[in-house]
């Protein structure tokens, strides 16, 4: 097994009515994860980047849908999206503070 970084494991925030809407209500933000990534592991990651401690992680495994130009077709790629809940009292995460 192939050691992963922190960056390559938390991909990109996933900016979407629904996830700031779960940030303002349940203190949790959305992130674009590597599709081989762990709960453990995401929560590891997102400690060390951001300095914040996390009490949960929620998964979910998305399939890549097909997409046509003209004649041409093919699929999207499969992707993970993570929930990380942040532990009481934390500071939310300064990317989704500002919108």
């Amino acid at each position: 097994m192939a050691i992963i970084s922190q960056f390559q494991i938390i991909r990109r925030p996933i900016i979407t009515e629904k996830g700031l809407g779960v940030k303002e209500t349940q203190h949790t933000v959305v992130f674009e994860v590597a599709a081989g990534a762990t709960k453990t592991q995401i929560k590891e990651a997102v400690q060390q980047i951001f300095k914040v401690k996390v009490d949960a992680v929620r998964t979910s495994n998305f399939n890549g849908k097909m997409r046509r130009r003209g004649q041409f077709e093919g699929y999207r790629r499969d992707w993970k999206k993570a929930y990380v809940k942040l532990a009481e009292g934390e500071k939310m995460i300064e990317y989704a503070e500002n919108l």
